[in-house]
């Protein structure tokens, strides 16, 4: 059986070979230091009317609570940077929701890679999260060595930027954890000073009742006043603070098929005010943005118009 350097080894390969960017490990443990800014956070209310992010708070710091018996954390990036733009009389969709909803794709390619790996391993314990469960991704992820938190809250690396999703694997397995790498952010604050609505409160922490992406997707009642004029053209999400953000220069298309726009990425406005329901289930019923909903984007699209974008 595979063990130590060999079984890391062997991951590395499984990881190239179904299509991400990188492969980390850290050893599970209650994430103890993250304990008290979890708390602070939500006690400010900056996770708005995102409920669901009080609940299971004691699991969203311990993987052994998801996963009886867990010894290991594997984290996995997989790129979704398009290649192309929007045109410019289309209504902005974040670059992540281009294509077939992300829980999907990686999903499907993490379990056929956990059935390759028992295939040498034997059978193990393990669950696979794609932005799903209460696990703290970017916090495994950076522990795993596979970057830094950026001012923006999002996971840098180093070369590549910060257009990757984040998987995790939650394990009985035992392998020897990565080390972090230190941030490279230095003084610039790009980020914080091109965020329109001021969502960015201090380094790494978001207030996310002021995130645009928050209020075109998460907040279901109207978008507040105060920041109507604010949305820069985006309908679902945003990308502000990624496209400003120097790293990002690095960044390079992606080769997920699954991921490619359709047609819709470039329809204008118009066209967007004029889809109804079934229009809209047909054409993004396989997209996240479904998690916004129908009545959701139409509101919104209230909001965007040549003058504000």
């Amino acid at each position: 059986m595979l063990q130590g350097a060999a079984l890391k080894s062997h991951l590395q390969k499984l990881s190239d070979k179904y299509g991400f960017i990188a492969v980390g490990v850290a050893a599970a443990r209650k994430l103890t230091e993250e304990e008290d800014r979890l708390k602070s956070w939500l006690e400010k209310g900056y996770h708005g009317t995102m409920q669901y992010m009080e609940n299971h708070f004691d699991k969203r710091l311990d993987p052994t609570l998801l996963v009886p018996g867990a010894k290991t954390v594997i984290s996995f990036l997989y790129n979704y940077y398009p290649d192309g733009r929007q045109n410019t009389n289309a209504p902005k969709v974040a670059k992540y929701a281009w294509g077939e909803d992300y829980h999907r794709v990686i999903k499907d390619k993490l379990y056929d890679l956990v059935a390759e790996l028992q295939t040498v391993l034997g059978p193990f314990e393990g669950r696979i999260f794609v932005d799903s469960a209460p696990v703290m991704e970017r916090q495994w992820a950076t522990l795993a060595g596979l970057g830094w938190t950026g001012k923006n809250s999002l996971l840098l690396r180093k070369g590549v930027g910060s257009y990757f999703f984040i998987a995790t694997i939650i394990c009985d397995l035992e392998l020897e954890p990565d080390s972090p790498v230190s941030s490279h952010c230095g003084t610039c604050t790009a980020c914080i000073d091109a965020c329109p609505t001021q969502a960015i409160v201090q380094d790494g922490v978001i207030d996310a009742t002021k995130c645009i992406s928050y209020l075109t997707i998460e907040r279901k009642s109207d978008i507040p006043e105060a920041f109507q004029q604010k949305m820069e053209g985006f309908v679902f999400g945003c990308d502000i603070c990624q496209d400003v953000c120097p790293w990002n220069q690095f960044s390079t298309p992606h080769t997920e098929p699954r991921f490619d726009a359709g047609d819709w990425i470039n329809r204008d406005l118009k066209a967007w005010q004029n889809m109804d329901a079934y229009a809209f289930e047909e054409q993004f019923g396989k997209s996240a943005i479904t998690r916004a909903g129908y009545t959701k984007i139409r509101e919104t699209l209230d909001f965007i118009s040549p003058q504000n974008k």
